[in-house]
């Protein structure tokens, strides 16, 4: 009896229509719409993956909006100061480092108020009391707002770890620099100011 030798020869599928520059384009393109289609359909909402929440905020995204009560009554929602450059400042009263960058934001605020800069300087009242902000302002004679985040709902969409924390946003509502801690220097925080004001 004798066994045939087994064949050293692969069997390809035809694949003749690789010459035709015709038939390539179309299955090219037939490749690269499935493909699309695939991303499309398997994505997945932003919505669905921070559960609804805003993301962290961070440089170049916008300033997670909210609405706050002002220490000298009333309140002040983020969104409506869209046109300025704000300085949003997460504060204690029993900070120290706090304490120490205070007289420079309002030396910075006297200066450039008239050319389109707020400072909303939020305390986080859930940790501090609003009359330690109070006898705060007093004593340092800001004239900024000053905000009051009675429930920590503020410090927690901003991810507040440290102290003060100080976000630069734009005119456009967009967060251009995070400083995490203090103090900060005068010279740091025009600065930056500066280069939202531009020429205003």
């Amino acid at each position: 009896m004798k066994f045939a030798a087994p064949s050293d020869r692969h069997t390809w599928p035809d694949l003749a229509f690789i010459r035709h520059p015709r038939r390539w384009s179309a299955f090219t393109t037939v490749v690269l719409l499935a493909g699309i289609g695939w991303t499309w359909l398997s994505s997945v909402p932003a919505s669905a993956t921070t559960h609804g929440l805003t993301p962290s905020p961070r440089e170049g995204f916008g300033a997670p909006d909210f609405q706050l009560d002002l220490l000298d009554a009333g309140q002040v929602q983020l969104s409506g100061l869209r046109g300025q450059v704000v300085i949003v400042n997460l504060w204690a009263s029993w900070c120290p480092p706090c304490r120490a960058e205070m007289p420079a934001l309002e030396r910075v605020y006297e200066a450039n108020r008239d050319r389109g800069l707020e400072i909303l300087a939020v305390n986080t009242t859930f940790q501090d009391s609003e009359a330690a902000a109070a006898e705060f302002a007093r004593e340092f004679g800001l004239t900024f707002l000053i905000a009051l985040d009675r429930t920590g709902e503020v410090s927690r969409t901003y991810q507040l770890r440290a102290l003060p924390t100080t976000f630069f946003v734009d005119r456009e509502g967009i967060i251009r620099r995070v400083i995490l801690g203090g103090p900060m220097s005068e010279t740091t925080i025009q600065t930056a100011v500066e280069e939202l004001l531009g020429g205003n």
